[in-house]
């Protein structure tokens, strides 16, 4: 049987997690819409605090973990 982990689909506007190519990178981005081939575009803040649209594999995306709120 196939026992591959589930994916997460989030919806548009949603707040998510985005593990890059290394451990490092980790960004929180908003999910903008779905685009083809298991891809999602979101949106996050870029290197000079503007905001920029990037393409991302939907297996990459997480929920955000509970904050100190919820």
């Amino acid at each position: 049987m196939n026992q591959g982990k589930t994916h997460w689909l989030p919806d548009a506007g949603t707040v998510a997690c985005y593990a890059g190519r290394s451990s490092k990178t980790i960004r929180n981005v908003r999910v903008v819409a779905e685009a083809c081939g298991g891809r999602m575009v979101v949106e996050a803040i870029g290197r000079q605090g503007v905001a920029v649209r990037l393409t991302v594999k939907q297996e990459n995306l997480a929920p955000l973990q509970p904050s100190l709120f919820d």
